[in-house]
């Protein structure tokens, strides 16, 4: 019997939606995120943060930006009594400015390698596993992974909810209004199922 997890998305889910972030003070964390991270680790999931991050492909920054905000977020975290157990990102793009990122890889969402690494790392059974984001990617790979998917109305929630939804046959489990309810939502969901 493997671990659960809840697999997050970054931008417009864990901080702001800023597009592109390219300097470190763009880097906001989203209200209650410190909280909704504390709430599903009481209950013992993993948390692990799944996001394509093709700023460096594009040209945009170096790549080594890219570790530098996830090694901010896990100090904010820290400051705040918590961390992420795992961040996985995909710095590809098929359409990349950058020839050594430039490919069509297994590892962009909604493909599901940066959930399959993770589930190796942690022993990790993705039927009892969740996918929390702000985008319809994030549920078409809660449905490539066999996890539930929840959509939060953060950074491009609303606008997918109300565009995206109704003719996407894909839904989500749940939507929540931001992490902390989906982490609520998430803890009680798995209850139910033990």
């Amino acid at each position: 019997m493997g671990n659960r997890a809840v697999f997050l998305d970054r931008d417009g889910t864990v901080n702001e939606e800023m597009g592109y972030i390219n300097h470190p003070d763009r880097f906001i964390l989203l209200p209650r995120v410190p909280e909704a991270i504390k709430l599903l680790k009481k209950y013992g999931f993993k948390v692990i943060l799944v996001t394509n991050q093709a700023g460096a492909a594009r040209g945009y920054f170096p790549a080594s930006l890219i570790e530098e905000i996830h090694r901010l977020l896990q100090t904010q975290l820290k400051a705040q009594g918590t961390e992420l157990d795992g961040i996985y990102y995909c710095p590809h793009h098929p359409q990349a400015a950058m020839p050594a990122y430039r490919q069509n890889c297994p590892c962009r969402k909604p493909k599901p390698g940066l959930v399959y690494k993770a589930q190796a790392d942690f022993d990790l059974d993705l039927n009892k596993c969740y996918v929390v984001g702000d985008r319809f990617k994030d549920i078409e790979l809660a449905h490539n992974v066999g996890a539930k998917g929840i959509l939060v109305l953060t950074g491009y929630g609303k606008g997918e909810l109300k565009y995206i939804a109704p003719t996407h046959p894909l839904k989500p489990h749940f939507v929540a209004s931001d992490l902390y309810e989906a982490a609520e939502w998430i803890v009680k969901d798995a209850h139910l199922n033990d």
